[in-house]
């Protein structure tokens, strides 16, 4: 049995699965806020009531809003604060007198969809999430790749490729530099680029039924997010070329953005054009980083 946690900025949910990938049971409570030791409590009692309950003992990995380096073992780039500079990874191990694995929420989307999503099979896999914030994550041949800093795959705190005039040097980022992907195409910055262009301001999924409805100015928003997508994915096509890139996080919900619009802009940023990388929507949708954490312990089916 494997357990896997997804710590997040206001709730926490954690599941059991067995061997096949079959979910086992599922719980979700809400996140302490700025208490550090409420936050670890919190963890350990989930596990160990999912023991209880289903009367075995699994291997336990959790995906946290940020990053474990390795060389301290201490979280870093952490949006809920009050996880950074603390040995979270030590501190729950202890808590639950076994080897924990924590690793980066967007990495465990990542691991999720290669394990048993809509990337099975591929070799290279970028997993990417447009949400809150802006992630990714790099699956090679069913592994994770993190590297020694723990920032493999961190494509949203780097720049938005060949800025227009307008979008130089960008807005401010909360990481302290501007013009960071993040502050571009995450689901808040989508909703601030519509308001500073149109002066109205609606919620992401009040432009996109706009847009729908013939309104003008919600469909050359979107535009202007799937071409910075694109844009940004050049990058990571250049790089590492990956087999497939899969998008989650609530701006993945976008039909019209699996409809070729970021694909054939991506097949002309690419160097030399001609990219052919597709995009996929998760296959798991919000349970795909839960799912990740506990698949951070590979398993004799995979």
């Amino acid at each position: 049995m494997r357990i896997g946690v997804d710590l997040g900025g206001t709730k926490t949910e954690a599941l059991a699965l067995d061997d096949s990938g079959h979910e086992l049971r599922r719980v979700r409570v809400p996140t302490p806020q700025q208490d550090y030791l409420g936050t670890v409590r919190t963890i350990a009692a989930l596990v160990q009531g999912l023991e209880r309950e289903i009367g075995a003992r699994g291997t336990v990995g959790v995906g946290i809003p940020g990053t474990i380096t390795a060389a301290t073992g201490l979280v870093k780039n952490a949006n809920s604060t009050w996880l950074n500079g603390q040995p979270l990874q030590r501190d729950l191990s202890d808590a639950l007198s076994r080897e924990v694995r924590c690793a980066n929420d967007a990495n465990c989307f990542a691991i999720s969809e290669a394990t048993d999503g809509v990337a099975v099979g591929a070799e290279v896999v970028f997993g990417v999430i447009l949400g809150t914030g802006c992630g990714g994550g790099i699956v090679v041949r069913g592994a994770l790749l993190t590297g020694p800093n723990g920032l493999a795959g961190e494509w949203g705190h780097t720049a938005l490729p060949w800025p227009n005039a307008d979008e130089s040097p960008g807005p401010q980022c909360y990481c302290g530099r501007r013009g960071c992907l993040e502050t571009w195409i995450s689901g808040p910055a989508f909703e601030r680029d519509f308001e500073r262009a149109t002066g109205r301001s609606l919620r992401g999924s009040e432009i996109v039924s706009a847009s729908a409805a013939g309104d003008a100015e919600a469909d050359v928003a979107l535009e202007r997010l799937e071409d910075r997508i694109a844009r940004g994915l050049s990058t990571v096509v250049d790089i590492i070329d990956p087999d497939v890139i899969v998008l989650g996080g609530g701006l993945s919900r976008i039909d019209r953005l699996y409809s070729g619009n970021i694909s054939a802009r991506l097949r002309d940023y690419g160097f030399g054009g001609g990219v052919e990388t597709p995009i996929r929507r998760n296959l798991h949708g919000d349970s795909s980083g839960v799912r990740g954490a506990a698949w951070l312990w590979p398993g004799a089916s995979h």
